[in-house]
Formats: structure tokens, sequence, C-alpha cells
């Protein structure tokens, strides 16, 4: 991959990432309510929806562009040596050590945000002094695993689905897709791997809002899908999947669509 290539990658993904998270921020802070343990109503309801914004608003570029600099380039690298059969695989790869990458970024982000979303009298700033304090960088890292696992498997879903979308509606209608055409791809693909992946989203939510000490706060994705079972069934492995799905979709096509437009203009 060419270095104005990368650089394009780079800014496009940055730029699409805080678009779509400052857009889509109040449908998240209602997601991870549902989710929290206290409940939606004792974790702030609908009250300062934009609890938590500053952590997303920093965090954002230079997630999104870490996820996309290594997609974009693990992509070019596997296609160089892979058949065309071996497509989706490429992208399946691709997805995954994008996520890995750009996780080392978002958990430190996506800790402060949820903690700020349940306790919205709480200062961002304040959150994240608390948090370093107590629990040290490792404190910021809290689910980092159950992040990736949760991560993974979405990208798995997400962007293979997305390339296909695209090259079938590409095929069907004999050119190259406009921005707005990939970014409804980027839709269909995001709801869908939204739905299938959500209780990996709910055990990561619990990770991160546990109080230190505790074992959900140990990390085990296992154990906390587990207890969550016991407690509250298939209701609460779901818990927050229509706000995900519409946030994620809405998400994808503004965040693919944005990510493409933006690309093809600086290339």
């Amino acid at each position: 991959m060419e270095p104005r290539e990368s650089w394009a990658a780079l800014a496009a993904g940055g730029v699409a990432g805080v678009f779509v998270d400052l857009i889509l921020f109040p449908l998240d802070t209602v997601k991870t309510r549902l989710q929290s343990p206290q409940g939606f109503r004792k974790a702030g309801g609908f009250r300062g929806i934009y609890a938590g914004v500053p952590s997303t608003a920093i965090g954002s570029f230079p997630n999104a562009a870490a996820f996309f600099i290594t997609y974009e380039n693990v992509k070019s690298l596997l296609h160089h040596n892979s058949s065309p059969y071996l497509t989706p695989v490429t992208h399946m790869v691709a997805a995954s050590f994008g996520e890995v990458v750009a996780c080392l970024i978002r958990v430190p982000s996506e800790v402060v945000k949820q903690r700020a979303q349940v306790s919205p009298s709480v200062g961002t700033f304040r959150i994240l002094s608390h948090t370093l304090y107590h629990e040290g960088i490792q404190g910021l890292y809290r689910g980092y695993k159950s992040t990736v696992l949760r991560e993974i498997p979405f990208s798995l879903v997400q962007f293979p689905l997305w390339e296909f979308l695209k090259d079938l509606w590409s095929w069907k209608q004999g050119h190259v897709l406009d921005s707005w055409q990939s970014a409804v791809c980027g839709a269909f693909a995001g709801g869908f791997a939204a739905a299938v992946t959500t209780p990996l989203d709910v055990a990561k939510t619990r990770i991160m809002l546990a109080k230190a000490g505790s074992t959900t706060a140990s990390g085990n994705v296992l154990a906390a899908l587990g207890g969550i079972w016991r407690t509250q069934g298939l209701s609460g492995l779901f818990a927050g999947v229509v706000p995900r799905m519409t946030a994620i979709s809405l998400g994808g096509f503004i965040f693919l669509g944005t990510y493409e437009k933006t690309r093809q203009l600086l290339l």
C-alpha cells in the first residue's frame, strides 16, 4: 500500500469515527444504561444524555484512524498473496487485526465514557482521575479482552458482508458504487452484526461497570454471560439490542459512507 493511500485511510477513518460517535452518542448512552447492572432508571434514564461525551470526542479520531490504517494495510498485504476465493477471509483477518490495534485506544475511552454515562452527575475528568487513582492504568484497560472478543466477531460479520454487498451491487449496476450506496451496504451489514453480537456487548458493559475487586471485574466473559443468563435470561443477554442495532445501522451508514467519500476526496 502506497504512503498516500495509508494517509488517506488514516484521515478518512478518523473523520468518519468522529462524525458517527458524536452524532449517535445519545443512542449509545441509552444502550449503556439499559445494559447496566442497576437498570435504566437508576443509571440516569434520559437525564444527562451527553454524559461522557468528552471521552468520546478525544478518543474517536485516533481509534477509527488506527482501525482503518491497519485494516487497509493488512488487506492490501494479503490480497497480493491470495486467490479471489479467499477474499472474504482476507477481509476477516484484516478487520480482526484492525480491531486488536484500535482497542488499545478505544478501551480506555470506552471505560471512562461508560462510567460517566451511568453517573451523569459526575464529570468525565473526575471519573478518569478516580479510575487512575484507585485502579491505575490497568483500570482503564479493564474489559480489553471482552471488547476484543466483542469486536472481532462483529468485524468478522460486518466487513465481509459490507464488501460482499458492495461487490454485488456494483456488479448488478455495472459500475463502482457511489459513497451513499456504500453507506447503505454499511448500514445493513452493521445492523445485522450488531444484533448477533449483542450478548458480547452486554458482557463487556457489565465488566467495565463492575465494582473493582468483584468477580465480574476480573474480565471473564463466559462468567459474565453465565451470570446474566442466570439472573435475567435471554432478555438480559439482549438488553439494549434495539438502540444498539439502530445506532450501529445508522453508524454503519454514516461511518462507512463518510470513510469512502473522504478517502475518495483525498485520493
